[in-house]
């Protein structure tokens, strides 16, 4: 199904260019990185004279296409799912589509992903994303209302080493928050429901799949969002992360390194709950809300984020020794880092204490699909953070 122009825009030559054994060759490479083949070789056989080639490529296509369910399960919220479904060559054109839905007791979250990787047929890559999302008490005593929809344009620098420019509009809302909840989440409620309008980039340097070396790769990412072109918010948001991947021991085991950092700084009123981190996703170990700066003095002890967070990350994949036809792999990993910094933070003890958590992964390539087992346990952590210790993820493809 993939149209010849997906294949023929991996070479930087075309039919009457000078002969380049070597351009030849990272065309290939850029074909196989492209995920939609199962095999792609690329030959340079004689031409009909002496001074002309021909490239053969011949390719066998796979399923690009991936139907994910995960499932989540906490005291406070219970039971989740989430199911997604995504193409990555869409109609054979090489377009990625991704729709997402994600639904707890507490929590609704949808979204929707469109990508034209090479738009006018050049290096040049739209990206269209739409969100909507609410909370309700999800480990707190309030509710969040959030939608939004971002268009970016993203273009290479060097081989390497890529710019994309975005806007992002949204509309955001802190509710329902409870009278025995922080002053501080009162007075954001009080606020309503505020439009955010943000003029952004991230600049990234990505060399999986290009490198010299296929054992090694390197990501870089660094990116600012300026909130305040239009809407209610003026803020400042940046975020880095730097992430290195290396392979041992006869190519069996994977070890994977990412230190993670951001800071938002507004320049008119206070940042909300809704701007700050809250660490989600970012330490392992830990539920929703369940760290970072935490309003004691207040008798629901709501977490209210924090303008900073840093974080790094360890993890290895291995073997287990049971034969390969199980399917079942495992892994390692440790987390260290937190999140802290308020604008005004009156008796909240908002100051940096950092949190620690390691764990075991459990990988299965089952009749399902693969699943994924994390059993973590937090090391360091503050005495009103809430631990997560298990969660599961299922995946299949079509």
């Amino acid at each position: 199904t993939t149209l010849d122009k997906v294949v023929r825009r991996q070479f930087h030559t075309v039919e009457g260019d000078p002969f380049s054994p070597r351009e030849i060759r990272e065309g290939a490479e850029r074909i196989r990185a492209l995920g939609f083949f199962k095999t792609a070789d690329v030959n340079a056989n004689a031409g009909s004279s002496e001074d002309r080639v021909v490239v053969d490529v011949n390719v066998e296509e796979k399923p690009t296409g991936s139907l994910n369910f995960g499932a989540t399960y906490s005291v406070s919220d219970g039971i989740g799912f989430n199911i997604s479904l995504s193409e990555a060559n869409f109609l054979g054109r090489g377009q990625y589509v991704s729709v997402k839905v994600g639904t707890t007791t507490a929590n609704k979250d949808s979204s929707f992903t469109f990508i034209e990787p090479s738009l006018l047929d050049r290096d040049l890559k739209l990206k269209l994303s739409g969100w909507y999302s609410t909370t309700d008490n999800s480990n707190s005593f309030y509710s969040t209302k959030r939608m939004g929809f971002s268009p970016s344009l993203e273009f290479p620098l060097s081989e390497n080493t890529r710019l994309e420019l975005k806007y992002e509009i949204s509309r955001d809302e802190l509710r329902g928050v409870s009278t025995n909840s922080s002053p501080l989440l009162q007075i954001e409620q009080a606020r309503g429901a505020e439009i955010t309008s943000a003029l952004g980039y991230k600049l990234s340097y990505d060399s999986r799949g290009k490198s010299v070396d296929p054992l090694n790769s390197l990501i870089l990412q660094f990116g600012q969002d300026f909130a305040g072109v239009g809407g209610d918010i003026k803020a400042i948001t940046t975020t880095a992360l730097a992430g290195y991947q290396t392979k041992v021991w006869n190519e069996e085991v994977t070890l994977r390194a990412e230190v993670e950092g951001g800071a938002v700084t507004s320049s008119g009123a206070d940042t909300r709950l809704l701007d700050r981190f809250s660490g989600n996703g970012k330490i392992r170990g830990f539920k929703s809300n369940g760290l970072g700066p935490r309003d004691l003095n207040a008798t629901n002890q709501d977490a209210v984020g924090g303008n900073l967070f840093a974080v790094a990350r360890l993890e290895a994949e291995f073997p287990l020794g049971l034969p390969e036809e199980y399917g079942i792999t495992g892994g390692l990993f440790a987390d260290v880092g937190s999140v802290w910094g308020l604008d005004n933070p009156g008796t909240i003890d908002d100051s940096l204490h950092l949190r620690s958590a390691i764990g075991f992964s459990v990988f299965w390539n089952s009749a399902l699909g693969p699943l994924r087992f994390n059993f973590s346990k937090a090391l360091k952590k503050e005495t009103y953070d809430k631990e997560q210790n298990f969660d599961l993820t299922i995946s299949t493809q079509f």
